[in-house]
């Protein structure tokens, strides 16, 4: 995979932080919504549907993370003089530090980008789950 393909890369999971900063919104409103409408009005269904939008919030917290993670990694791989060393040096401190299973090292770089990106889709359905939940919500609450 060519350098410009590696910083392709991470510039795309870089919009990741898009989809996590919205997530972050969507759960700080839920929250206070929740809170309020289960103490003021009973309304438990909602309530409960906003405890899930906080529930799909860590979830895509969790896959922000880890496409920050690759974000980074691709971009300052995208920059060594020399791919193959740095590969083997990543693969060596991932393998220490038991965030890669043996099976993965020295993988291609084309078969990487691909499960990066599949990140940044589990981080967009995390993301979709949690607007739906919202939407739910808030017909529930206006059909209650």
């Amino acid at each position: 995979m060519s350098d410009l393909r590696l910083l392709s890369c991470a510039r795309l999971l870089e919009q990741g932080q898009r989809l996590d900063q919205l997530s972050t919104g969507l759960s700080v409103v839920a929250l206070a919504s929740a809170l309020l409408l289960a103490i003021q009005y009973q309304l438990m269904l909602v309530a409960l549907l906003l405890v899930l939008v906080l529930l799909a919030g860590a979830l895509e917290k969790y896959w922000a993370m880890r496409v920050a993670f690759d974000a980074a990694l691709f971009a300052r791989l995208a920059e060594a003089d020399d791919l193959t060393a740095a590969t083997v040096q990543l693969d060596d401190g991932l393998l220490g530090l038991g965030l890669m299973p043996a099976a993965n090292v020295g993988r291609d770089w084309t078969l990487r980008c691909k499960g990066a990106l599949g990140l940044l889709r589990k981080q967009g359905l995390a993301l979709a789950a949690q607007l739906l939940l919202a939407v739910a919500a808030v017909a529930a609450g206006a059909f209650a």
